[in-house]
């Protein structure tokens, strides 16, 4: 390994906004924003690499034999080829469990919200409604409480558990769904089919990867009881969306509330974007973004840096 290394920073503008104190030599190119046309030029002089969120595929890992690292800034992977960067001997170092309360929170926050209209009654104030009741309060869409209501969790990683915990203090039942096209369910789990037929809310934390793309297509939507409620607060292609837009419009579902689309940034011609839908809460994959979870975030990424040259890989993946 060079004596002295070289750090590219890919997309500063997506990290959180503190300076890198590295223990080693080394020298540092930082760039707001990388598209796809400007990566190769880039990651060319990079013996080290963090990277936000920015794909990277074998053809790009092969011509660059002198990586040594990637330093994800996020817990998800799936933008990196893992296996042609193992067979170049590039170390992928990812940041787990940091937003796990963050994230937890944004569901909560999206759950709640759904299941008491929060947006609809916030509309009605805004065009007068409740200033024009005869009556101390104005009724509009019907809301729902939490207690007692079943909550299916699909994924019981860090942030699941997480959800789980919280949901428990609001009074629901947490029902953990096995695998789609499990063969066997594992003790504690409910088949996936049985879940989703007994959800009020269905929270998605399971990562994205080949057997969970659409995991929500329009036959697993089909399960879903008329009055369910969606919550995804990981990745957006684990709904088919089209699926999606037409179970909510034609009141096959109460609602759903999710932080992630398909293709971020979205197009402005995304379907759920342009449907405009009262039952439909979108934000903007921010569920990871508190100013605690974003501290976190960036300690964890110097750390495993520094724990890299140290020769005491953290997080690799």
């Amino acid at each position: 390994m060079a004596s002295t290394l070289h750090v590219v920073i890919l997309d500063q503008a997506a990290l959180p906004p503190h300076e890198f104190h590295f223990e080693f030599p080394h020298t540092m190119e930082i760039h707001a924003h990388t598209t796809p046309r400007m990566l190769a030029e880039r990651v060319a002089r990079a013996d080290v690499i963090i990277n936000g969120g920015i794909a990277m595929d074998a053809d790009l890992l092969r011509q660059n034999p002198q990586i040594r690292l990637i330093a994800l800034a996020s817990t998800g992977y799936e933008h990196i080829d893992v296996a042609a960067a193992k067979m170049q001997g590039i170390t992928v170092c990812n940041v787990k469990g940091y937003g796990s309360d963050s994230v937890a929170e944004h569901a909560m926050m999206l759950m709640l919200a759904a299941m008491r209209q929060l947006p609809a009654y916030q509309a009605d104030v805004a065009a007068g409604q409740w200033q024009q009741s005869p009556f101390f309060c104005f009724f509009g869409a019907p809301m729902h409480d939490l207690n007692h209501k079943n909550l299916v969790i699909l994924g019981r990683g860090g942030i699941g558990e997480s959800v789980a915990a919280r949901a428990r203090a609001f009074g629901m039942n947490i029902i953990w769904a096995e695998h789609k096209n499990a063969a066997t369910c594992r003790t504690g789990y409910t088949p996936f089919h049985i879940a989703l037929a007994q959800a009020d809310v269905l929270s998605l934390h399971c990562p994205l990867t080949a057997d969970t793309h659409h995991v929500l297509d329009k036959s697993a939507l089909a399960l879903l009881p008329n009055s369910a409620v969606i919550v995804n607060v990981g990745r957006g292609a684990l709904i088919d969306e089209a699926a999606l837009l037409h179970a909510l419009q034609n009141k096959l579902l109460r609602a759903a509330a999710v932080d992630v689309l398909e293709e971020e940034p979205p197009h402005s011609d995304n379907l759920l974007l342009q449907a405009a839908l009262p039952n439909l809460i979108i934000t903007p994959h921010v569920a990871w973004a508190s100013a605690e979870a974003m501290r976190r975030l960036f300690d964890m990424v110097q750390e495993n840096i520094n724990a890299f040259v140290r020769g005491e890989p953290q997080n690799s993946v």
